[in-house]
């Protein structure tokens, strides 16, 4: 098992942003506690890999820092190089998670889960799609047929939606806050819209009805799982209600159906957006504490 990390490629916000790159660091520190052994420093997505999934003339635009002013506030993020590098890490590692988790049963990188991102733009902080470049790649490579997203971010994986949208051999699951971020929302394989205020009985009561549907619909060859943690009762920007234990529940729910049905898992972190921002950072902690103990062996 291995664990990317992408956090030292650091990404300068304007002061105020509330896109919350504190986290990313904090996470590393984190789980290097228990797990520094299993940390590897992510490599690099190309434009050639990235190409799999993004048109040419995006990744021009990105590379020459030539968006508009009008693509930069749909993507949410100021462009810039630092950018530019630090989006390349962090597909890069949802590559490499995919790939160690094809070789050794689970992967994991500590970023990814960029689902916003579209064939051709950028949006909600996402400028590459790290789950549609991958599962595309490794397409392509004949190391995998089919594959199954299971994104659990509280916001709907829409990118992914759309870049996968005629890839029957690749199934897209989101499981989302309805009256949430994107207000245009895209036709996953399979959508669960969840209100406002969803609590851990009712969220959890849906997940365990779901997952047994999906891999049967997907056989998959892989699973990429994003378990946002955006949906915990104290996310400013998740209208729903989860506790830290719901959370945990949910990862433990997703982690065990993957060893059941014997399907290698690469685990991306997606959003969290609480205040304060360690609350997020001990969800993704215990996310990825839940893997290792599965895959890798127990551990303190």
């Amino acid at each position: 098992m291995k664990i990317y990390r992408s956090d030292q490629f650091p990404l300068p916000l304007p002061e105020g942003h509330r896109f919350p790159t504190g986290k990313y660091p904090m996470l590393y520190q984190r789980v290097a506690q228990f797990a520094q052994d299993l940390v590897v420093d992510t490599p690099c997505a190309n434009d050639e890999e990235l190409g799999v999934a993004h048109t040419q003339g995006y990744l021009d635009k990105l590379r020459t820092g030539a968006l508009s002013p009008a693509e930069q506030r749909v993507l949410g993020l100021p462009w810039s190089a630092q950018l530019l590098q630090r989006s390349r890490a962090s597909t890069g590692a949802t590559i490499a998670a995919c790939r160690a988790a094809l070789a050794q049963g689970c992967g994991v990188s500590l970023a990814g889960g960029t689902h916003h991102a579209f064939a051709d733009h950028g949006s909600g902080f996402c400028v590459f799609n790290d789950s549609a470049v991958a599962l595309k790649l490794l397409q392509a490579e004949g190391l995998i047929q089919r594959a199954l997203v299971i994104d659990l971010d509280v916001h709907q994986g829409n990118g992914t939606a759309s870049i996968l949208a005629n890839e029957p051999s690749l199934f897209t699951f989101s499981m989302h806050g309805a009256n949430n971020y994107p207000f245009d929302k895209q036709c996953s394989d399979w959508d669960i819209e969840l209100a406002d205020g969803c609590d851990d009985a009712t969220y959890l009561t849906q997940l365990a009805g779901a997952l047994p549907q999906l891999f049967s619909l997907a056989q998959p060859d892989l699973v990429i799982y994003l378990a946002g943690a955006d949906a915990y009762a104290g996310d400013r920007l998740g209208k729903l209600q989860l506790s830290m234990a719901g959370l945990l529940a949910r990862d433990e729910m997703v982690l065990d159906a993957c060893l059941r049905f014997g399907i290698p898992l690469a685990l991306t972190m997606g959003g969290g957006y609480a205040e304060p921002i360690s609350d997020t950072v001990a969800i993704q902690t215990a996310t990825v504490h839940a893997a290792i103990r599965r895959f890798q062996g127990k551990r303190n």
